[in-house]
């Protein structure tokens, strides 16, 4: 897929990985619609940034767990931009929460974010993905392959996301691929210690831990590989091999 010129959908797409990954679709000469929740402030300094930089680049406010939000977004992103080719699902939520602490609210507020709208994302976008052979990239996570013990609810959607990803595939081809990156150990939340960090770093295999660069990387490869779909890419210094 040649990508200058072309128009991307990035969820949750103002901060952390999600500012990343924007940030180089736009560089890449993509016309990039963000969407954002609660962001508003790292929203408008990222969409005046870029604009500085001379790229296109539009904020859009929703919060993607309210049922109707999907189909309204898509429909105010291809309003505005004339279509749509490129849909990154990032937006997420990762929330501590060990097993006898999980209630009915929990579950469903981390699914509505984490599952359901990447789907509903999906479905409103993909009329017109088909239209011009588009692509979809789902953000995954290393916890749908591993079992977090005071992650459970977070790694069962992201396991969701990789079954959706492979299903999506099927059903979507031949005119739009669907792929997936499931990152490992590459933006740590601030929080956490030096002790914490180190630890990941010295128990994954290449000795580090990675950065939101190494998950542009693996999405660019995705977007441009017109034979790969159904797949979700790993990209987590080696973490899934440890035996």
């Amino acid at each position: 897929m040649e990508l200058r010129g072309r128009v991307a959908l990035v969820t949750g797409g103002a901060h952390r990985v999600g500012r990343a990954l924007s940030t180089a679709l736009a560089h890449a000469g993509m016309r990039v619609a963000i969407n954002y929740h609660s962001a508003s402030a790292e929203a408008d300094a990222l969409v005046a940034q870029l604009a500085a930089e001379g790229h296109e680049m539009r904020a859009y406010q929703g919060d993607l767990t309210q049922a109707e939000a999907p189909a309204s977004l898509v429909a105010a992103v291809t309003s505005d931009f004339g279509g749509l080719d490129v849909l990154v699902n990032s937006a997420a939520v990762m929330l501590r929460t060990p097993v006898d602490e999980i209630t009915v609210a929990k579950w469903d507020s981390i699914f509505a974010l984490n599952l359901r709208a990447p789907f509903f994302m999906s479905q409103a976008a993909h009329p017109w993905l088909r239209k011009v052979n588009g692509s979809i990239v789902n953000l995954a996570d290393l916890a749908a392959f591993e079992t977090w013990p005071d992650y459970i609810p977070h790694g069962i959607s992201k396991a969701g996301i990789v079954q959706m990803t492979r299903a999506m595939a099927r059903v979507f081809a031949p005119e739009v691929r669907v792929n997936a990156i499931a990152p490992g150990a590459v933006l740590l939340p601030d929080d956490w210690s030096d002790e914490t960090r180190a630890h990941f770093a010295k128990t994954t295999p290449l000795n580090r831990i990675g950065s939101p660069d190494d998950v542009v990387g693996a999405m660019m490869y995705l977007l441009q590989s017109d034979y790969v779909t159904g797949d979700t890419l790993l990209v987590d210094g080696g973490r899934h091999v440890r035996g």
